[in-house]
């Protein structure tokens, strides 16, 4: 796969943040860069360039834990036969308004989009349906497939699972329980406007938060995770063991957990995701050891069917308002709606380039060179 000639007005660069040394690169050119490490490991060019999109897109939005830190883990789990090049997927029942759908262990860019429209089909022919998807390689930023839904008008809500990464104490607990069970919806808004998209772990951070903090980026909040004695702890090597620089991360090693949100609230609301999104769905709520796959409960709903007196979007517009008019509370500018810091975001990085810690960009590189991508390419990127 060849490198595109760059598009955007941004040149890579380099800057000290805090104590972190922080790469930035133009997003299109990064694309172009993970899409050829993943058609060198056997994918074909367009799945590559699918997984070079949705990864990338995850920085663009913020989600840097969904993001271009997961192509060495990839490429562990390509190396490892746990991921499936270019899958499609296997309808195991279908009817007029529900799919169950076996991603058969491909990648997660490239199965989630065949099940979201799956989904979104039957929902316009029947105004609602529901899929569930099991056995998916990681499914990354959810938000993708509540945006890819309500580009068609639909709201969409999703449950899932995170099988074979147990990695969560519950409300109360200190052992790993639960997966970062993630929980979404998405609500189309007319006239062009932006979706309004919630999209989160139920754990107080998603696992490639640790990550990113273990690889130099941004750190863990304060008591983020749990030990086994009870104590509180932002240091990634309780997740992880003790790991090098620029070597692998495995959660397993490590003797923490990280805790769930909102107490008992955040709790119960990861408790469902895994019953709905793993037990449902066949793929199985997480348990260790087993082979990673990602779990799906998803919902959609054509408004067009239900709002037969065009209430609903005058209805977004008149709350959105009401609910952002809040005088802001000490530290904060103003009132934000699910999706627009994302929006936000996409659109200083789109303009200014990515910002990657050298650690990421490390390991990145350092996996190009496995898969055989050359050090002219590598320069073009960064140079």
């Amino acid at each position: 796969m060849r490198l595109r000639q760059k598009r955007t007005r941004s040149s890579p660069s380099t800057e000290l943040q805090g104590n972190v040394l922080m790469v930035t690169i133009p997003y299109e050119p990064l694309i172009d860069f993970v899409a050829a490490i993943f058609d060198r490991a056997g994918s074909s060019a367009a799945e590559a360039e699918r997984i070079g999109r949705y990864l990338v897109t995850a920085n663009l939005t913020g989600h840097d834990s969904h993001g271009v830190i997961r192509v060495p883990v990839y490429m562990r789990w390509l190396r490892n036969g746990d991921i499936v090049p270019d899958r499609t997927v296997q309808l195991l029942v279908d009817t007029p308004s529900l799919a169950v759908i076996d991603g058969c262990f491909g990648y997660g860019q490239t199965v989630g989009p065949q099940a979201v429209a799956i989904g979104i089909e039957k929902c316009k022919a029947a105004g609602l349906a529901a899929i569930t998807l099991r056995n998916s390689g990681h499914i990354g930023r959810i938000g993708d497939w509540a945006e890819m839904a309500a580009a068609e008008g639909l709201v969409s809500i999703y449950f899932v699972t995170a099988a074979g990464s147990i990695l969560v104490a519950p409300y109360g607990g200190v052992d790993r329980r639960l997966s970062t069970a993630p929980y979404c919806v998405g609500i189309p808004r007319g006239n062009g406007r932006p979706p309004i998209v919630l999209d989160f772990a139920t754990s107080m951070v998603a696992e490639g938060k640790a990550l990113v903090a273990s690889r130099g980026g941004k750190k863990l909040p304060k008591g983020a995770l749990i030990g086994p004695d009870g104590t509180l702890s932002e240091d990634p090597t309780l997740l992880y063991g003790p790991y090098e620089a620029q070597g692998p991360r495995d959660h397993s090693k490590g003797l923490g957990a990280i805790r769930a949100f909102g107490e008992h609230k955040g709790s119960g609301l990861a408790l469902i995701c895994e019953l709905l999104g793993g037990a449902l769905t066949g793929n199985g709520a997480t348990s260790a050891p087993r082979r990673f796959a990602n779990g799906m409960f998803a919902i959609f709903i054509d408004p067009a069917r239900i709002d037969v007196g065009e209430f609903f979007d005058g209805e977004i517009s008149r709350y959105v308002d009401f609910f952002k008019a809040s005088r802001p509370a000490a530290g904060h500018d103003e009132v934000l709606v699910p999706g627009e810091p994302e929006a936000r975001l996409r659109a200083e990085r789109m303009a200014n380039g990515v910002p990657l810690p050298d650690d990421t960009w490390a390991a990145i590189t350092a996996t190009a060179r496995d898969v055989g991508i050359s050090e002219d390419l590598i320069t073009r990127v960064t140079a």
